[in-house]
């Protein structure tokens, strides 16, 4: 498992999302209106706008903010925004690669913001294509455990299309090819187990094992990335031990 995704369990354990619900759902009405923008209003024939709406469904985003940010996708109350795609890529403390995917309306403030993030927090950020070939398109899917049996989600998961099922603490990791995702997702559902979380995600090929000191440095950089209003994901190929993320969280 990666150290970011166990620093965004125990995130969510503090109830960190909720503290912040009203940037995540901007950033999830973004997220829908670029993907509407894009490939068309409806999500059934629009898998890039699926994924979308169901991360904000995922959030408990009202049904009411989605309808609008798909509207503005087709041309209802769009004026003015022209949001586009783009991903830095940089170092945190240790050597780690990060990846940044943001979706902006101003390309030199946010590449000023995300510079500025980098170098504050210890970080240096690269040029394009100085990491993206250490991390892999996957989609992750994670299962919690508890009352589920093991072979149960396994059959279910394999049958959909699924490449590998992992046991991580109180979860288990779903992982499966990008093209994979929505159909192993679906495949989930249909057999009633329920997932706490499930995303497109840049998975590291190799990992970097952080002491304490760089990872609390390399997760203040991660959250102010995630803080910025343009910053949709941060990815990066660190892992720290248990006992360093206890140490780090506690």
């Amino acid at each position: 498992m990666s150290g970011h995704s166990k620093w965004s369990t125990i995130k969510r354990k503090k109830g960190a999302a909720d503290a912040k619900r009203g940037a995540l759902f901007g950033k999830l009405s973004r997220a829908i209106t670029v993907a509407a923008r894009e490939g068309g209003g409806d999500p059934e024939m629009n898998p890039a706008l699926s994924l979308a709406v169901q991360k904000a469904k995922d959030a408990n985003m009202p049904n009411d903010n989605i309808d609008r940010a798909i509207a503005k996708g087709t041309g209802a109350g769009s004026e003015g925004e022209n949001f586009e795609r783009i991903t830095y890529e940089g170092y945190a403390p240790g050597g780690v690669a990060v990846l940044v995917d943001v979706l902006t309306d101003n390309r030199n403030r946010t590449a000023s913001d995300v510079r500025y993030i980098f170098t504050k927090n210890g970080g240096k950020l690269g040029t394009s294509g100085s990491v993206a070939y250490l991390f892999d398109r996957k989609g992750v899917i994670m299962v919690p455990a508890e009352g589920l049996d093991e072979d149960d989600l396994m059959l279910a998961a394999l049958d959909a299309g699924a490449e590998d099922v992992v046991r991580e603490g109180d979860h288990f990791r779903v992982t499966t090819e990008a093209t994979d995702f929505m159909a192993v997702r679906e495949g989930l559902e249909e057999a009633g187990i329920t997932y706490e979380d499930a995303n497109l995600s840049m998975e590291p090929q190799n990992t970097v094992d952080l002491d304490a000191s760089t990872a609390r440095q390399t997760l203040r950089l991660i959250d102010a990335l995630e803080e910025n209003d343009d910053v949709q994901e941060v990815f990066a190929n660190f892992d720290v031990s248990e006992e360093v993320m206890a140490e780090v969280a506690g």
